[in-house]
């Protein structure tokens, strides 16, 4: 057993980090593999495939890309990323040469583990190290074989036709592979053709040439890239140039070895992943799935206080009918935390194309699913987009474009089920009436098209509330505006409005109510607020008379009237 664990060493350790990576993904941070899923639309189609490799290091990008599909399961997805870096690692250390620094071998990855805590960063640039990794290990099996020895015209149609075609395969990751050709006499010249190659090739493409120098599909954001993706092919350079150079170290320093690498495993997650960048992700992860419980649980767990996680947490307060009676539990930011303005960003412009889409604004949705996939960076199509846009105008009755739409989910693994299920429903008006979700937003849906200002949402839900007074997200959203903007004559209207067509009184707006007698030194009418609200409301005017800081008021903190009066 000694001797097995002594031979199989380096190998259980690879497994070891690659239970590590899974885990992470898997557990940590599942929601960051479905926000990279929905960012594409990968396509089983000759058309997608020839656009792909009508672009340097696009079948790279295909194959990446086939790989991110798989994200939609999120267990499928952390074992793609955990043999992936297990790749990186294992090829790296193929390169270094040496088995006494094998621990070494895992700086490249965790380097790589680190940068792709930036959400933009491309699982292309992965496949494309791999893919370089494995060229430059495949051109030492050549040297190994001696089949270079045949001459100088055989070793030099090998790097005529070998960088070339690795740079349309791989994109300008080729420069790894070249660097790593041996001997120099090989490797310089390859350099330079190389980058020849990528240079002219800049001019005749239709992209900035910045872009094409720095990969057309690395980085989702175009023309930039971050530094640690430029560093990790260096390191690996460096190490495979010099560590079989090094002399042969003592068993502590083997030990001290395994000790740092075991610590810069904590790097990635102490560092590489911003928290409040991520629990955005997750609130969005959390809204696409309709996990409206999680998202409050999220919200309780941790005071949401951006834009986009406030109108998260209300969303799903409004859509499990507690807006009116816990909005001020959590932070409010007026009623720009109920609907948002619009921003050209995917993932905002998404959730707030599902907070009117659930409010039953079906037009408005649409409009903004639009926004949001034309705001994706890098210019992919959005698989989640797509999607509703199908379900926009299966809704608005526009079924051919529907077809449309769905004919292309068709196309992929996932999204085909659900895809030919809806198509099954085009035309037939009776099923989609039927659909707990299609057939109640058909009634909520206003049947004018037109467009609103930012400055007449109230109306707009007033509208929505009018047209069908089932729809109690219309009326929570349309009585929380006013009160979260302080505009309490306008609260008071919309009461009356709302509360002579069906009996919507919750606790927030019975303290709206109660506040607003208050100002007036007049008791509110019978029956419009509880004993136990109207208790409350005295006791706070009391305090308040007393000591208006915050601390004095904390007790009430949960209530309208201290959002209104200390205004946190």
């Amino acid at each position: 057993m000694k001797k097995f664990l002594s031979k199989h060493t380096p190998l259980l350790l690879t497994l070891v980090f690659g239970l590590v990576v899974f885990l992470f993904w898997r557990i940590l941070y599942p929601f960051a593999l479905t926000y990279q899923e929905q960012l594409q639309l990968f396509l089983f189609d000759g058309d997608y495939f020839c656009s792909r490799m009508a672009e340097p290091g696009g079948f790279a990008r295909y194959v990446a890309e086939f790989l991110m599909q798989f994200y939609n399961s999120v267990t499928i997805g952390a074992l793609i990323i955990a043999v992936l870096y297990m790749l990186v690692q294992r090829l790296t250390w193929r390169l270094m040469g040496s088995d006494s620094y094998y621990v070494w071998s895992f700086i490249p990855v965790i380097m790589l583990w680190y940068a792709m805590g930036d959400e933009s960063v491309m699982l292309t640039y992965v496949v494309a190290l791999l893919m370089a990794l494995s060229a430059a290990l495949a051109w030492r099996l050549v040297q190994l074989v001696q089949l270079v020895r045949l001459g100088k015209l055989v070793r030099l149609a090998l790097v005529l036709v070998t960088i070339p075609l690795l740079y349309w395969l791989i994109g300008p990751m080729v420069l790894l592979v070249a660097v790593l050709m041996m001997p120099w006499a090989v490797a310089v010249p390859a350099l330079v053709y190389a980058l020849a190659l990528i240079l002219l090739s800049a001019h005749y493409l239709p992209f900035p040439m910045l872009r094409v120098v720095l990969g057309i599909s690395y980085y989702r954001i175009p023309e930039t890239m971050p530094y640690m993706l430029m560093a990790i092919p260096v390191v690996i350079w460096i190490m495979a140039l010099f560590i079989k150079k090094l002399p042969q170290p003592k068993p502590w320093v083997a030990c001290v070895q395994v000790l740092v690498v075991a610590v810069l495993v904590q790097v990635p997650k102490a560092f590489g992943f911003d928290a409040r960048k991520y629990d955005l992700i997750e609130y969005d992860y959390l809204v696409r799935i309709g996990d409206w419980k999680g998202v409050i649980a999220k919200a309780e767990k941790r005071m949401p206080d951006l834009p986009m996680s406030v109108s998260a947490t209300n969303l799903a307060l409004g859509m499990t009918n507690q807006l009116g009676d816990r909005a001020f539990n959590f932070y409010q930011r007026g009623s720009e935390g109920l609907l948002p303005k619009f921003e050209r960003n995917f993932a905002t412009s998404q959730l707030t194309g599902e907070i009117y889409f659930n409010l039953g604004l079906v037009n408005t949705a649409q409009r903004f699913a639009f926004e949001s996939m034309e705001a994706i960076p890098n210019y992919n199509k959005s698989a989640r987009v797509v999607k509703r846009l199908a379900e926009t105008n299966l809704i608005n009755g526009q079924y051919e474009v529907a077809r449309k739409y769905l004919q292309m989910l068709e196309k992929t693994i996932f999204y085909r089920p659900w895809a030919q299920r809806t198509m099954a429903m085009l035309g037939d008006e009776k099923a989609i009436d039927a659909h707990p979700l299609y057939g109640k937003l058909r009634q909520y849906r206003l049947q004018e098209d037109f467009l609103f200002s930012d400055r007449e949402l109230d109306k707009i839900c007033g509208l929505l509330f009018m047209h069908n007074q089932q729809n109690q997200m219309a009326a929570q959203y349309l009585l929380m505006m006013p009160l979260l903007d302080r505009d309490i004559p306008r609260f008071m209207s919309y009461v009356k409005v709302v509360q002579n067509r069906i009996g919507y009184n919750p606790q927030h707006c019975q303290e709206g109510i109660a506040f607003a007698f208050m100002q007036q030194r007049q008791q509110p009418p019978k029956g419009a607020v509880s004993p136990f609200v109207l208790q409350q409301m005295n006791d706070f005017a009391q305090t308040y008379s007393m000591d208006k800081s915050a601390a004095g008021l904390n007790r009430f903190r949960n209530t309208a009237w201290y959002y209104l009066t200390v205004g946190k």
